[in-house]
């Protein structure tokens, strides 16, 4: 049998570098949604655990992502529903000023993982440096990305994804949410930024150093930084 030419090894490195281009891409520039919002159950093309609720303005993206990485959705909204009073996700697991209290987070773990850093993880580390390139320097239109490096996250523990919004109190609903675009996803231009509405307090995380995400805002830098960090051990869950 002849062996490949240069000019074929050539080629095939080309598209495999093509390849891993378009799997790192964004789907494309992102759009503000400004669609009327509530709070609605992750659809079951999403995996996910029972009775997990998010902004139904996010649903599209979880689609989208569910389809290209092997993500089960641990928690998503987590509070009092608007409106009803009813409690839903999980309770004291997240800090102050969390966007999973405003059903614009999730937390995500491998789907079919053992439950340590196995090779049902390896998608969710694609996932992870796919939203975030950079330590603290998260894709658009993510607004915080916990991992590897970030305390109480990482692989064998959970992923957890913020997608950015307008300033907004614990609880209620954001005007406006930052999503990548997909089809029947209503989405407007980016206002000019707004004055957070009154209120508001900076997040505060439990005692022991669990990360503090930043608190929803129109203007502010994208991305959080971890009040704690870790070369290896896991702290306490509390995004």
């Amino acid at each position: 049998m002849r062996k490949p030419t240069a000019l074929i090894l050539l080629v095939a490195a080309l598209l495999a570098s093509c390849l891993v281009a378009v799997a790192s891409a964004a789907p494309g520039k992102t759009r503000i949604a400004y669609a009327p919002a509530r709070i609605v159950p992750i659809p079951a093309s999403v995996p996910h655990e029972p009775g997990d609720m998010v902004d139904r303005r996010i649903v599209p993206n979880l689609r989208w992502l569910a389809k290209r990485f092997p993500i089960y959705v641990t928690d998503g909204y987590s509070g009092r529903l608007p409106g009803s009073g009813r409690h839903v996700g999980c309770r004291g697991c997240h800090v102050r000023g969390s966007d999973h209290h405003n059903g614009l987070a999730v937390d995500i773990v491998a789907l079919n993982g053992s439950g340590g850093c196995d090779r049902a993880w390896r998608g969710i580390t694609r996932l992870a440096r796919w939203a975030e390139p950079r330590q603290n320097r998260p894709r658009a239109p993510f607004r915080w990305v916990g991992y590897d490096g970030d305390s109480g996250h990482g692989c064998g523990h959970h992923l957890h994804l913020s997608w950015e919004h307008a300033a907004v109190r614990q609880f209620q609903i954001a005007q406006w949410v930052e999503v990548f675009p997909v089809r029947r996803q209503a989405v407007a231009p980016r206002p000019e930024p707004a004055t957070p509405p009154s209120g508001l307090k900076p997040p505060e995380g439990p005692p022991g150093g669990a990360e503090t995400e930043p608190v929803g805002s129109s203007d502010g830098p994208r991305g959080g930084v971890s009040a704690s960090r870790s070369s290896g051990g896991i702290s306490v869950r509390g995004d």
